[in-house]
């Protein structure tokens, strides 16, 4: 399944580069139907693409811009918004223009047709993979997940720690891993918090007595809810003129494993926009068929489990 990543990971790859060092290079691809990937610079009147292959003219003709365009399905604001981005694609036929110089004809949606069969269709619930955020939205992240194919991830499948919009976790182009959650009909939608640490994990990088950095998540009449990383919070006692998504800086009063609770006390808030930071992973393979959020002592279960391929079997019939 190696082979097939999110548009911009390729093209500065070595291999990448030395199919378009010559037109003899490009054809060799061409036959082997290799997807490569290149800019786009711009995109024409007619809605074509142009690529450019470092000296060779590329085309993509609109229809072949992506998966669902000539059947109307995807809107051509997918192409447009394509410009000065890298582009996958398979070379489709190189000709003269009247110039006599050659163009490359290439196609972008045979790409992500190469991508969906030998890939994305053998994806499994639990299975962990590279993805590139590539917009952001309310409800949650978009993510590409090869070729250009995009999916879901839900905001409150991002990280435990809860959050008002994904831009505080997120930002356009970040690179990602994300675990399938689910494929229905083929649709496939993503989870992140998985990968983020246990309880315990992210508990161990605390100490009672610290003084230590957190976010204002929420504030209710009972105390705020302060974040220590994206998958670990605790409650602090009240405070005056506290609000949610405000820096704080907390003393850890106590930790208590059993009750998966960390007690603080809010030494002092500030406003300030902090740029979300690459994620830390605690889990580094590439398929997981259950998450134990909760501590082994604690009574409180959280768990996710992954549906088995027999069970996707079953479900499909």
């Amino acid at each position: 399944m190696a082979g097939y990543y999110p548009e911009g990971k390729l093209i500065g790859t070595a291999e990448n580069l030395a199919c378009m060092q010559s037109l003899s290079a490009l054809a060799e691809a061409m036959h082997e139907e290799r997807v490569l990937e290149a800019r786009a610079v711009v995109c024409d009147w007619s809605h074509d693409l142009i690529v450019d292959l470092g000296g060779i003219k590329g085309i993509i003709p609109r229809e072949e811009g992506a998966i669902g365009i000539r059947e109307g399905k995807v809107r051509d604001i997918a192409l447009i918004s394509r410009v000065n981005r890298p582009v996958c694609f398979v070379v489709t036929d190189i000709t003269r223009n009247e110039a006599g110089r050659p163009v490359a004809v290439l196609s972008r949606r045979l790409a992500q047709e190469k991508c969906m069969r030998e890939y994305i269709s053998q994806l499994v619930p639990g299975d962990v993979i590279d993805a590139r955020v590539t917009h952001l939205d309310a409800f949650g992240a978009f993510a590409d997940i090869g070729c250009g194919i995009v999916s879901l991830l839900p905001i409150d499948a991002i990280s435990v720690s809860r959050i008002d919009h994904p831009r505080e976790r997120l930002s356009v182009g970040m690179e990602i891993r994300a675990v399938i959650k689910s494929i229905d009909n083929g649709r496939i939608s993503l989870t992140h918090k998985e990968l983020l640490g246990t309880w315990e994990e992210n508990a161990r990088q605390f100490k009672a007595g610290e003084t230590v950095a957190g976010v204002i998540r929420s504030v209710e009449e009972y105390g705020a809810f302060v974040e220590l990383t994206p998958n670990l919070a605790g409650l602090a006692e009240m405070k005056d003129n506290v609000r949610a998504g405000q820096q704080a800086s907390v003393y850890i009063k106590n930790i208590i494993p059993d009750k998966m609770k960390i007690k603080l006390i809010i030494i002092d808030t500030f406003d300030d926009e902090v740029a979300p930071a690459p994620p830390v992973y605690y889990f580094t393979g590439d398929h997981m068929d259950r998450f134990d959020y909760s501590p082994p002592c604690s009574e409180k279960i959280i768990e996710t489990v992954f549906p088995a391929e027999q069970d996707m079997l079953k479900k499909c019939i």
